[in-house]
């Protein structure tokens, strides 16, 4: 039975995914709707097994690359396809980073941040001529580094290949966050693809996305089988990310025929409390083929990048790549008090933008649709007040007709395209905004991700997804260059919506703000017990 038949679609999904949108907005006198408790005894698991089925350990060695951060994106020879390389690319983008432990619970840390650390994200690998690995479709399992068999291709290949496929479980998130939890699996989403386009570049590898249709997609990765789902969570298919070696004008295909299907899928909430249908809606609603930009089209080298101070200059800021990336984690608290430097602030900035030389903007080469709007609290030689740096020409045309026209939009960069939109201080703004949290004051700034909604919807309803993928690819780049240079950054998905737009003066929806983001100094709880994340 294949599950992304059974659903029809009876309204127009344009229409369902606006109405999503505005009833899943969280508002000063209401929240959306969510649980009205939690019992974090019955959380579902967070590490989806495949019983019945053969498994594989990967090696376990610590990823050890002498690439220092700086140098991340410069060309490299490629590494072989094997089991040696997979394992430590695993370990870099999807795989566990350490354990935290306190009071008695235990909980894991991955390469990329997740809402509430729920993790939704599932990871599927699809290997032709890997050495070491038969050719077929694994599930990966991060909490023990090892590959599942799934099934064996039908299609022989003389050629090595390597891709790595995506799916979300909405109930991860949905237990916690009720109806809002589709953004946040959207938004995990691109931090996922950011995190393994950096990684991949330590490798000499170029990730870059398969075109498929949803439904083949589902089918590559099993996810449409209605009968193995039967009884447990359903997954989302999201994505297939094709991992190459060589700069060619085409991205292979995965195999889409399988053979000799084994085990199935654990049950991951025996007695879920509530039930949250609107999110099925959405998912179906959204799905779709990818940007008219990644059609085909390889995306190339920019022409000019901004100039920035170079990190290398201070080695202190030039750690290795790879310890930047096992070393990321989510702040849970800054200090209120440090001022940003002038230099790490620029080079955060310069890696959102698409000509700069962060490895994500060749996997995603489409025009910019989400655009940054800053909260600066504490940053050196910038006046606190509201900032914009639009990421296109067309991104300032645009948001310059539709922000407040009171707005200065004063030139803040010799080389950025950062514009002061109004001088003050904006500490409580950003702690009311950010559903009254204090992380979002006493960070150095906040970013409020601000994405062109309506236009893109109307033309395509799955960049509905592709929107909150690039926000989350956005904070991605912010929080790993943070990372690099000794500050921190964390994800804010619960923010009043409506009062971000009063703010910017967006009157209606063409525009909506729908991710946030604090960059600052991380206070670390000393009571919590870190723990190596493999033995």
């Amino acid at each position: 039975m294949n599950r992304y038949r059974e659903i029809s679609m009876n309204n127009d999904p344009n229409s369902l995914l606006r109405a999503y949108h505005q009833r899943t907005k969280h508002h000063f006198e209401r929240y959306a709707a969510g649980p009205g408790s939690l019992d974090w005894d019955a959380q579902p698991d967070p590490f989806r097994t495949w019983k019945g089925t053969r498994w594989y350990s990967l090696p376990r060695e610590s990823p050890a690359r002498e690439i220092p951060w700086s140098a991340l994106a410069d060309a490299r020879p490629p590494e072989p396809f094997d089991t040696a390389s997979l394992s430590a690319f695993l370990r870099l983008s999807v795989a566990i980073t350490a354990w935290k432990e306190y009071g008695g619970n235990r909980w894991a840390l991955r390469a990329h941040p997740s809402s509430g650390n729920l993790h939704p994200s599932e990871t599927w690998v699809i290997a032709y001529w890997v050495e070491g690995l038969a050719d077929g479709l694994y599930h990966y399992q991060c909490r023990d580094h090892t590959v599942e068999w799934r099934a064996e291709t039908l299609t022989a290949s003389d050629l090595p290949g390597l891709w790595l496929g995506f799916s979300s479980i909405p109930w991860r998130e949905a237990w916690k966050y009720g109806e809002r939890a589709f953004r946040y699996c959207q938004l995990d989403m691109g931090h996922v693809l950011a995190a393994v386009a950096h990684a991949a570049a330590l490798f000499g590898w170029r990730a870059r996305l398969v075109n498929l249709s949803p439904e083949a997609v589902a089918h590559c990765l099993g996810t449409d089988r209605g009968e193995d789902y039967a009884g447990v969570e359903a997954e989302e298919a999201e994505a297939i990310v094709a991992l190459q070696t060589e700069e060619t004008d085409t991205v292979p295909a995965p195999p889409l025929e399988w053979d000799e299907w084994s085990g199935l899928p654990s049950l991951l909430d025996p007695k879920p409390l509530y039930r949250w249908p609107v999110i099925e809606t959405a998912a179906v609603a959204s799905r779709g083929g990818l940007p008219p930009a990644l059609a085909g089209e390889a995306g190339s080298a920019p022409a000019s990048r901004p100039v920035v101070d170079n990190p290398a200059d201070n080695p202190t800021d030039n750690p290795l790549a790879t310890q930047v990336l096992l070393q990321r984690r989510s702040a849970q608290a800054f200090d209120g008090r440090s001022t940003l430097p002038a230099a790490t602030f620029r080079r955060i900035l310069a890696s959102l933008l698409p000509s700069s030389a962060a490895p994500v903007w060749r996997l995603w080469n489409s025009a910019p649709r989400v655009h940054p709007a800053l909260l600066v609290h504490r940053v050196e030689g910038l006046p606190a007040g509201l900032y914009l740096l639009p990421r296109s020409e067309a991104g300032l045309a645009e948001l310059g007709a539709a922000l407040r026209p009171e707005f200065e939009w004063l030139p803040a960069d010799a080389e950025l395209p950062l514009y002061r939109l109004l001088a003050a201080r904006a500490e409580r703004t950003a702690r009311n905004l950010s559903c009254h949290q204090d992380i979002a004051a006493m960070s150095a700034f906040t970013l409020m991700f601000i994405a062109e909604f309506d236009a893109p919807i109307e033309a395509n309803p799955a960049a509905y997804r592709h929107l909150h993928w690039e926000a989350g690819m956005l904070g991605h780049c912010a929080t790993l260059e943070a990372e690099a240079a000794g500050w921190r950054g964390t994800g804010i998905g619960c923010f009043f919506d409506d009062a971000d737009h009063e703010l910017l003066g967006l009157a209606d929806t063409r525009w909506q703000v729908i991710y946030h983001f604090a960059i600052g100094m991380p206070v670390d709880d000393p009571r919590l017990l870190t723990l190596p994340a493999y033995e």
